[in-house]
């Protein structure tokens, strides 16, 4: 597996996101929303609605990554009995 390396920031977005974003649209969701620099090099991670689905954003130095995951076959809701 490649990582991102030591000492890389994750920034997680609170709330909801469109899942239909793609680079672009998380992108500007970084700059706008969490006031950092996408190209700066740190992870950004965004969270469907239902919790299920999650995408990962990177700046490499050479372009863009975007890991996204399906979790629905993972994820058990926490119920309180």
């Amino acid at each position: 597996m490649i990582g991102p390396g030591t000492g890389v920031r994750v920034y997680l977005a609170c709330g909801a996101t469109d899942m239909r974003k793609g680079i672009g649209g998380l992108a500007a969701l970084a700059q706008d929303g969490l006031r950092q620099n996408p190209a700066g090099g740190a992870v950004f991670a965004f969270r469907g609605r239902r919790g299920d689905r999650i995408k990962l954003l990177h700046f490499d130095g050479q372009g863009f990554c975007l890991y996204a995951n399906d979790l629905h076959s993972y994820y058990v809701p926490f119920v309180v009995s």
